[in-house]
């Protein structure tokens, strides 16, 4: 119940996230850069200006216009009859960006959480990344589950020819490593978004599930209940849907949240390895990958808001499952 309650929350985070209730504001840049949590206090001050640190270069005594130059930065413009032409524009300028700089909203130093390299709240973007994330495992679920029930159904319901051509079909799918199949998937689609990894996840995970539920049918399609069901004029799909889907409905349930958190999983490797969401997008895996980055700064604030985040929820998905497929086995409750 504790991890059902967990699978709620983070589905709850996902609706508001969505409909903009929350965290709609996640983009702006309400810190400075890499700001840290609040517990850690702000950063040490700059030792010095960044002007101060440089150092002068050497004069050149060979220079021919050494003389002219020193001149010039001794303020004896005059002598020279030397007008900037563009005095005026450089003045107004400055005036207008001290005005904007007066008028702009001062960021903060630290952030509850910290930021990352743009000052967005480290919190916010967490759960604008879990939105896209736990979106992807679930959508995908549901369509690889779809495919493997009913490529399942049709197999072991019908048999024969049209058994032997799915069987071939799935050998083809798990005689190639999943990564190299979800990467190859990638590279043919060639476009960055959501909706191609839902795709890519989707296409390539059918396959679990159509085994299971072929084994399913082929043993409950010569069950009494399909044949009574048979005999008084019953159409094939009628059967295959209407009685026998019923009754083998908690294995495309369990596998459905069982393939929610390895689709999860999924997304943030795809995202880590730069074949998922495109830029302007934010998911765990994106934030983990800029995370791998900002490590060597010692920024180690978004990586662990992200870990923690899909830790917590591939935990409770996890814990969930167990409990549904103890809940919904025959074998189990007899």
């Amino acid at each position: 119940m504790v991890s059902l309650a967990v699978v709620v929350a983070f589905l709850l985070m996902v609706v508001l996230s969505a409909s903009g209730l929350i965290v709609a504001d996640w983009e702006e840049e309400v810190g400075v850069n890499y700001a840290p949590p609040s517990f850690v206090g702000g950063t040490a001050a700059v030792s010095a200006p960044a002007a101060q640190q440089q150092q002068a270069l050497p004069e050149n005594p060979f220079d021919p216009i050494a003389d002219d130059i020193r001149a010039l930065r001794a303020g004896s413009v005059e002598m020279y009859g030397v007008v900037d032409p563009l005095a005026d524009d450089l003045a107004q300028l400055r005036a207008a960006g001290e005005g904007a700089a007066a008028g702009a909203v001062a960021r903060r130093a630290t952030l509850p959480f910290g930021g990352d390299k743009w000052g967005h709240d480290i919190i916010k973007k967490t759960i604008k990344g879990g939105e896209t994330s736990i979106v992807v495992g679930l959508v995908a679920a549901v369509l690889a589950v779809g495919l493997g029930t009913l490529f399942g159904a049709m197999s072991g319901y019908c048999g024969g020819v049209v058994d032997d051509f799915f069987n071939w079909f799935y050998s083809i799918f798990t005689a190639i490593p999943s990564v190299l199949m979800i990467l190859a998937v990638a590279a043919v689609l060639q476009q960055k978004g959501v909706l191609t990894i839902v795709l890519i996840l989707g296409l390539t995970g059918w396959t679990g599930p159509y085994r299971l539920i072929r084994a399913e049918y082929i043993k409950h399609k010569a069950r009494e209940y399909v044949l009574a069901a048979d005999a008084i004029g019953a159409s094939h799909w009628r059967k295959m849907f209407g009685h026998i889907f019923p009754n083998v409905s908690h294995v495309a349930l369990v596998q459905m949240s069982i393939l929610v958190v390895g689709f999860i999983k999924a997304e943030v490797i795809l995202s880590f390895l730069g074949f998922g969401v495109p830029v302007g997008v934010v998911s765990w895996g994106s934030m983990l990958n800029e995370a791998q980055n900002e490590l060597i700064l010692g920024r180690w604030w978004q990586l662990t808001a992200a870990a923690i985040a899909m830790a917590l929820l591939v935990t409770a998905f996890s814990l969930f499952t167990d409990a549904l497929r103890d809940a919904l086995d025959p074998k189990v409750k007899a």
